[in-house]
């Protein structure tokens, strides 16, 4: 056989053989997108979540759905005249997308956790085998209890402190944004516990609820940390689960070195997946609008550096310290309540709905749909220092713990604590001692302790988005003499 020597064989046509020289094996680039197909049904489930949840957990119009929900999304399947979806009104659900290649995706409301995003290969008819709550609400209404327990608010005067003209700018900046992508729904401003300022977008209320993205790891840190509290999780301490895959003697896997600590401080030191662009092919994306589960994909990430060196925000990492929760609280039943009556219900946060994935695992990184008021309430508590008429839910130490700068933020501006945003030391406009949920689309209750004050910012903003929430915070401030 005849060799030729530094040549690439090509090409063998019509019984010729063609070459090229070596060299130019190394022109070929990864261009080709293999998940195209997977990214397309995550993106049709996202708009069934969105779908359902505008239309059954927040009582808003299709036509309002499709303006204000619906433009997050670059390209929306159909317009509120229809298209490739269906909107089945008895059954409280939707479906997106002719199938095909791509599946069509559907999620229903389920009773106190709004809507569960199904996989592509169950229908509608399969609802009922999907988890949801029909945990009694503490008694009264909510109308006639006076706030915060409730929504009744007295009618008086604004503290002569509180310089009304000033408040009225502060609104307007956060209303009327330089951009349309930047969309102001509501904004509270709490004042030594008392309202002092409240405002809603054309077609929002006070009982509006809307997805409060990652605001809800703040959520999530709140009720872990009141399990650390009482002895059940520890900071410190392995997350005490098996890691996946599962290997003959996991008691050597080392990621048994990641604790509960490293997960809060989002520096675990495993694989990043969704910040690797891969949250809408195969990462929290998958769980979030896809059907799969919350926990598994991810506890089978690799460790990639040592943990609590480097800072790495990761959905995935909220919802392993999730399971750690679910792990101590033991039982489904247990585990299901708990949100309501450690949290929830002692604040009077009535109108908020703890989703989960269709296994009945908490999605606490992202899926909780609330409203401005029960935000406000839920910053109360932490303004209050864990304490709620006289009883203490959540211990100071925790506290400081959710509001000290993790240690892999240092060189990065000390911006994060544990699933709590902070002050970035570049900042110099704000309070020292302010700090914040963040989530998506302009989610901020912010807490500034040192003015006795929360502001609680709901948006559906959209593209580039980049609200500035401390330049809100400083825009209320100014309001208080």
């Amino acid at each position: 056989m005849r060799i030729f020597p530094r040549m690439l064989l090509v090409t063998a046509a019509l019984g010729g053989i063609a070459l090229q020289p070596e060299a130019s094996m190394a022109q070929q680039e990864r261009s080709y997108d293999y998940w195209q197909h997977q990214r397309e049904m995550i993106r049709r489930g996202q708009q069934a979540v969105f779908m359902c949840n505008g239309l059954f957990t927040s009582q808003r119009t299709i036509e309002q759905v499709y303006e204000r929900e619906l433009a997050f999304l670059p390209d929306p399947i159909g317009t509120p005249e229809g298209g490739d979806y269906y909107i089945a009104w008895e059954e409280q659900g939707v479906e997106v997308g002719a199938a095909g290649q791509v599946p069509t995706m559907r999620a229903v409301f389920r009773e106190g956790i709004g809507c569960v995003i199904l996989p592509p290969d169950q229908t509608l008819a399969d609802a009922d085998q999907l988890p949801e709550l029909t945990l009694p609400y503490p008694p009264g209404n909510s109308s006639q209890i006076p706030w915060p327990d409730g929504d009744l608010i007295e009618d008086k005067a604004l503290p002569a402190e509180v310089n009304a003209d000033a408040l009225q700018r502060a609104s307007d900046w956060a209303f009327d944004r330089p951009t349309p992508e930047q969309s102001t729904i509501s904004l509270m401003v709490v004042y030594r516990g008392d309202i002092v300022h409240e405002r809603y977008a054309d077609g929002f209320d006070m009982t509006t609820r809307t997805r409060t993205w990652s605001t809800a790891k703040s959520i999530a840190a709140t009720l872990i940390g009141m399990l650390v509290d009482e002895g059940r999780l520890e900071l410190d301490g392995p997350l005490g689960f098996e890691w996946l895959p599962e290997t003959s003697s996991p008691e050597t896997d080392p990621r048994n070195a990641i604790t509960l600590r490293h997960a809060l401080n989002m520096s675990t030191g495993l694989q990043s997946i969704d910040n690797n662009l891969m949250e809408y092919a195969t990462g929290s994306g998958m769980s979030y609008w896809a059907g799969d589960s919350s926990i598994e994909d991810a506890r089978e990430r690799g460790l990639i550096r040592e943990p609590g060196t480097r800072w790495d925000y990761e959905n995935y990492d909220t919802l392993l310290a999730v399971f750690a929760m679910k792990r101590a609280l033991g039982g489904e039943r247990e585990y299901a309540e708990f949100p309501r009556r450690a949290l929830l219900d002692k604040i009077g946060m009535r109108n908020t709905l703890v989703s989960t994935d269709r296994f009945g695992d908490f999605i606490l990184s992202s899926q909780v749909y609330t409203n401005a008021r029960d935000l406000a309430r839920f910053g109360l508590l932490y303004l209050q220092k864990g304490v709620w008429n006289g009883e203490r839910l959540l211990s100071e130490q925790w506290i400081d713990f959710v509001t000290t700068p993790a240690p892999a933020t240092s060189d990065i501006g000390n911006m994060y604590g544990g699933q709590f945003w902070l002050v970035p030391d570049d900042r110099t406009d704000v309070p020292r001692d302010a700090y914040m949920t963040n989530g998506n689309r302009g989610q901020f209750t912010i807490i500034v302790p040192s003015h006795d004050l929360v502001i609680v910012r709901r948006g559906l903003d959209y593209g580039r988005q980049g609200f500035d929430r401390w330049g809100l915070a400083r825009e209320v401030i100014k309001a208080i003499n």
